[in-house]
């Protein structure tokens, strides 16, 4: 009598062809070079493409073209666009939540809950495109100031690497619904829900340029954006150490940073004003009046 096989979950052999997304479309990383992704039990997942420093400077130069149509763009048109990635993510979210499932070894109702929550933030980001506006502030002189927020311009994102779907949603939601552009760099043990977004964004009428993504080690990575003169921004998710690089490398340009370390409950709804005034900044406008 033969012995039964045990029955395992597929994984598959081939997954795609590793590569990174600037400018609205999928480039292979400069240097060539892969990072082959396994699940928790060790078995190949697949692979993405290791960005490096030329790899971010494209991405950076594909953002600074985007960033001032998009910007000037209504409110009205980038709620749309969201809810429009929102519906696309929605359409294939038993896919997604596969993905997630075999990344990060979470239960399927742990990946599904993290794909939905993903869903409903950039429903969430999308409503608030068009209502996160200026205020009318007196002063103590005859007139009054007007106070706009406006995008902060590029802006580079180290992702979280707990809730790889939901951690890079929660925190490029709120930058494109603001009007900037985003270099991210995903999570580094799970890229792999990054890299499904690719053809996501694609299809979503996200403008090229608007959002990129570049995967590979992340903190490098990070210390690149930081360090470069035409990101205005960095928000960063990981460790003590890679927040103090960043830190760091930020002084040379006194570029604005929002660091964090250590690990983040992402399922709990944010504080999306918190993020939203991170991704603008407030420009006074100053009217006289009266005699």
């Amino acid at each position: 009598m033969v012995a039964a096989t045990p029955v395992m979950e597929a994984l598959p052999a081939i997954d795609r062809t590793p590569k990174l997304f600037i400018g609205g479309k999928q480039a292979r990383p400069d240097a060539g070079y892969v990072r082959v992704i396994v699940d928790p039990k060790g078995r190949r997942l697949g692979e993405v493409g290791e960005g490096n420093r030329k790899d971010l400077r494209n991405a950076v130069e594909a953002a600074r073209a985007a960033v001032g149509g998009w910007s000037r763009a209504t409110a009205h048109l980038r709620a749309q666009i969201l809810y429009y990635v929102a519906e696309n993510l929605s359409a294939r979210r038993d896919e997604f939540a596969t993905r997630v499932r075999l990344m990060t070894g979470a239960t399927a109702a742990a990946a599904r809950a993290e794909v939905e929550t993903s869903i409903d933030r950039l429903f969430t980001y999308g409503a608030w495109a068009d209502k996160w506006d200026g205020a009318v502030h007196h002063v103590p002189i005859r007139g009054i100031a007007i106070a706009m927020p406006e995008a902060i311009g590029v802006v580079g994102v180290a992702a979280p690497d707990e809730a790889p779907l939901l951690g890079l949603i929660s925190t490029i939601a709120p930058l494109i619904a603001t009007g900037n552009a985003v270099v991210a760099i995903p999570s580094e043990p799970h890229p792999l829900a990054a890299t499904d977004l690719y053809t996501i964004f694609e299809s979503s009428d996200v403008p090229a340029g608007v959002v990129n993504l570049v995967t590979g080690a992340k903190d490098a990575l990070a210390t690149v954006l930081a360090a470069h003169d035409d990101v205005e921004s960095v928000w960063y998710w990981g460790t003590a150490a890679g927040r103090a690089a960043v830190e760091s490398a930020s002084a040379g340009n006194l570029k604005r940073t929002w660091c964090h370390a250590g690990p983040v409950d992402w399922t709990a709804a944010p504080d999306a004003r918190a993020f939203l005034r991170e991704a603008t900044h407030v420009k006074n406008i100053w009217v006289p009046y009266g005699e």
